[in-house]
């Protein structure tokens, strides 16, 4: 299997964050698409194209491609904020669905995992959703929420493969990884969005979106082709 794309892949990704520190918008519309560009290329190139059903890497494809759809909508001169939303929110449930092809297995280091993301989550929408109510953005509220809950799934959904005898190990972490950096990455974003300005927010947010998106993509490939390959 080649790594060539990836490599690629990553590099684009830190002329985006080279293009967010400096403020170079007109780089940023080459440098942020592509990065997402390269990755479903990357899926495609080791599995090909007839071999994206076969190998469980459809849904990942997907996720990919309705992330790239938000990383347009987001960054649009007049910036499309429900439209990135939902694009994000289809991403996710793809992942969620992908992830889940092989199904979790139900033990106490899953029900700890659900009760400590769930706990996490009821925290951080509570501030983000009274953030909103206070500044006069109650009508993203519902948004938000069904996001949150959304992509909190999608989480665990990672997290648990580490707890499934049918997850190899590499596979697992680099999934679980990627996902904790997506979710930190959304969370990021909507603090600085609608709660408080962070300092560098916008550099942090592209930085784990980028890598939470490699390492995802690496861990599903790990899993769904490599493994099915030996």
């Amino acid at each position: 299997m080649t790594y060539t794309l990836l490599w690629l892949a990553l590099i684009c990704a830190i002329v985006d964050w080279i293009a967010v520190a400096a403020q170079i918008k007109k780089l940023e519309y080459f440098a942020k698409p592509g990065t997402m560009l390269l990755l479903i290329v990357w899926i495609l190139q080791v599995s090909g194209p007839s071999g994206i059903l076969g190998s469980g890497l459809f849904w990942f494809v997907l996720g990919l491609a309705f992330s790239l759809a938000g990383d347009v909508f987001l960054m649009l001169p007049r910036e499309q904020f429900i439209a990135g939303l939902l694009s994000f929110l289809l991403a996710h449930v793809a992942y969620i669905i992908g992830i889940n092809q092989i199904p979790p297995v139900l033990n106490l280091p899953a029900i700890i995992l659900v009760v400590a993301i769930g706990l996490v989550w009821f925290r951080l929408y509570r501030i983000i959703s009274m953030s909103l109510k206070s500044s006069g953005q109650s009508k993203l509220v519902m948004p938000v929420l069904v996001y949150s809950l959304v992509i909190s799934i999608m989480l665990l959904s990672a997290l648990l493969t580490l707890t499934a005898e049918k997850w190899e190990t590499p596979a697992a972490l680099s999934l679980s990884a990627g996902a904790l950096l997506f979710f930190i990455s959304d969370t990021l974003l909507a603090w600085n969005k609608f709660v408080n300005p962070l300092r560098f927010g916008r550099l942090a947010v592209i930085i784990t979106y980028h890598l939470g998106q490699v390492l995802i993509t690496l861990g599903a490939i790990q899993q769904f082709l490599v493994q099915t390959s030996i």
